[in-house]
């Protein structure tokens, strides 16, 4: 087989484990958009703030010990101990629920009803003020996030590739592990979506605000819900991305990513979420690697938004979303 064939199917390979991280984000986004109808500019800075909090707990550390040594003249920095990784998680997990319930409490509950750029807007103040409140508690240097996730070249993968094409494809182990979680967290999620009483409850506040408070539906309970479910999804995220490179406030960029990961999938659909991100990450590197040498490189930056620009133009509802028509 040709050295360039072979080399084409490693980047496509690789494309296509980038693609699920890049889905990972999108997951919470979907989320959001399908229990209240509105964009989550936030979501990226809960997968930020799930990592700074997993580390602080996993190194305990003392949340605010910056301020606190600050205003007291202290020189306080840690507990003196460790938790081990999966109390870290669960421990984190409980705090992003208890995010929820305050998102909830503080905002949410304040805007029913309200336009959705209304909606749009408060997610934006919402993700500058979690941005403040992590750097504020963990402080803003970057941290080393290891969960005991493998990493690095996989052995076993350059070997088959190598026994059966006589060319071993390099495949981080991480990216391998994020393919697994995602495709649990999808089939999870669309169970959900579908066959339980809270997913129906969910589209059902989708559709309809009032009217799903008409038939008893708590709206409250549904946003406490799926804030809660977002804050996991936004911890998973957290941790494979934290872990491939580093917790850093540029994490939470990686919002900017999955948009246009949602405008291919859709912003209604869980399976699309991963669809677009699949057809991102394979397009964007197989595109650097056949035309970016001609274009000087670095296309990977644009082209998944060249590529979303041109679906809004053919298909504005993505390949799975819901085409609504409003009859005037």
């Amino acid at each position: 087989m040709p050295e360039q064939l072979l080399y084409a199917m490693e980047v496509t390979l690789n494309g296509l484990m980038a693609g699920v991280m890049y889905s990972l984000v999108a997951l919470g986004f979907v989320l959001i958009f399908k229990a209240s109808g509105i964009f989550n500019y936030a979501q990226g800075v809960l997968a930020l703030f799930a990592a700074l909090t997993l580390v602080g707990l996993q190194n305990g550390q003392i949340p605010f010990a910056h301020l606190i040594n600050a205003a007291l003249g202290t020189n306080l920095h840690s507990f003196g101990w460790k938790l081990p990784v999966l109390v870290a998680i669960a421990l984190t997990a409980l705090v992003m629920v208890g995010l929820a319930i305050l998102i909830e409490k503080l905002v949410l509950k304040h805007l029913v009803n309200q336009a959705p750029i209304i909606l749009f807007m408060a997610t934006i103040g919402l993700a500058y003020f979690l941005e403040g409140l992590g750097d504020v508690m963990w402080g803003a240097d970057i941290k080393k996030l290891d969960v005991g996730l493998p990493q690095g070249i996989s052995e076993t993968v350059e070997s088959v590739t190598d026994s059966i094409f006589g060319y071993g494809f390099f495949i981080d182990n991480l990216d391998i592990v994020a393919t697994v979680v995602a495709v649990l967290l999808v089939a999870s999620l669309t169970i959900f979506s579908q066959y339980s009483k809270q997913g129906r409850a969910l589209r059902a506040v989708a559709d309809d605000h009032q009217a799903a408070l008409s038939v008893g539906i708590s709206l409250r309970f549904i946003w406490v819900l799926v804030w809660s479910i977002a804050g996991f999804v936004a911890l998973v995220a957290g941790i494979m991305w934290g872990t491939k490179s580093g917790v850093q406030f540029s994490l939470s960029l990686i919002a900017l990513k999955a948009l246009p990961v949602l405008m291919l999938g859709g912003f209604t659909s869980i399976p699309g979420a991963i669809v677009g991100g699949l057809i991102i990450g394979v397009g964007e590197k197989l595109f650097e690697f056949s035309v970016g040498p001609m274009i000087g490189g670095a296309t990977e930056n644009w082209f998944a938004y060249m590529l979303a620009l041109i679906f809004l133009v053919f298909r504005p509802q993505g390949l799975f979303g819901e085409k609504i028509i409003e009859r005037v």
